[in-house]
């Protein structure tokens, strides 16, 4: 597994995200995330990227179990900042005193002593990101956090943060379907030296070839607006054409997206979630897919940015990103 640098932590350049483990896009056994986990650690993943708001605490029980006897192996990544709003979308809280909270109980259901990569989960607009990094520093210095980190925040908010603690590392949607958010972020980044994390980057499964017509989208993909009825059939166009570059290359859809997105610099990693062991595989086997600058260009030539239909997440979801 080739390594790259999140602002000083070496993590492997395709990692696991494990929001699915946690039943988010369908029913999944614990027995069996915690034998997938165990087996993308074999496979020579080090890089498993959890939150306190998938299945609100059962993500991170998972992981740690999977990963008992393993801790040494890998850099282990978890999130804070969502809270429960019953009948509501998830409400934000970046007060320093949940900061504290938020990452005690999250060590405890993670059974270690130390998180590798800790991230804000989302900006909370109503306290000053310096208060909240500042909380999150304090961790660093109590030994509880070894790196910093912030999902879906904007270059502002990055740079502020950054100003009060070094930040290692940005998350952020990035895919050839949604990356104009992510590319601007990573302007900043780069100058900074933080590096960009990317999630969702097979587009939560669009661009895998897997989903097809609007019969497959179920569970938690039906609320986002590019599988709705709407949308479907743009996005379903995009996808048919890395379909169809990736059988000329030989490779899946999959494959050549996710080639394409880490050729897009040495500051990027990305997370790729999955319940499956084939589909980690193959995941993985992007690592031998090998691109030329111009069929980098080519591939994103097909899908230009900004021509996904319909937004990143459903309207409440919009509000808390990229903040």
């Amino acid at each position: 597994m080739p390594k790259r640098n999140l602002g000083g932590l070496a993590v492997g350049t395709i990692g696991l995200g494990c929001m699915s483990l946690s039943g988010v896009y369908g029913d999944a056994d614990d027995a069996a995330s915690e034998a997938l986990i165990r087996d993308a650690v074999a496979l020579g993943v080090d890089h498993f990227d959890s939150s306190d708001m998938y299945g609100w605490g059962h993500n991170e029980g998972v992981l740690g179990r999977a990963l008992r006897g393993l801790r040494d192996q890998v850099v282990l990544a978890t999130k804070f900042g969502q809270v429960r709003n019953p009948g509501g979308p998830n409400g934000v809280d970046g007060s320093p005193a949940h900061v504290q909270a938020a990452c005690e109980a999250s060590l405890e259901r993670l059974g270690v002593e130390v998180i590798d990569l800790y991230y804000q989960h989302r900006v909370d607009p109503g306290v000053p990101i310096e208060e909240t990094v500042g909380a999150m520093a304090r961790l660093v210095e109590r030994g509880l956090v070894r790196f910093l980190g912030l999902s879906e925040a904007a270059p502002e908010t990055i740079r502020r943060a950054h100003a009060t603690h070094p930040i290692a590392a940005v998350q952020t949607e990035y895919s050839l379907l949604y990356r104009q958010e992510a590319e601007e972020t990573r302007a900043t980044t780069r100058a900074l030296g933080i590096g960009f994390v990317a999630y969702a980057p097979l587009g939560r499964g669009f661009l895998t070839g897997a989903i097809r017509d609007l019969a497959q989208v179920d569970g938690r993909r039906a609320a986002h607006p590019r599988f709705q009825e709407a949308n479907f059939a743009a996005n379903r166009a995009l996808a048919a054409q890395v379909e169809a570059m990736a059988a000329a290359k030989g490779c899946t859809p999959a494959q050549l997206t996710l080639a394409w997105l880490l050729a897009q610099g040495e500051d990027v990693v990305a997370i790729p979630g999955t319940r499956y062991l084939p589909r980690l595989q193959e995941n993985l086997g992007a690592l031998a897919v090998t691109l030329s600058a111009e069929e980098v260009a080519r591939i994103g030539a097909a899908v230009p940015a900004g021509a996904a239909a319909g937004t990143r997440y459903p309207a409440g979801g919009m509000k808390g990103v990229y903040l």
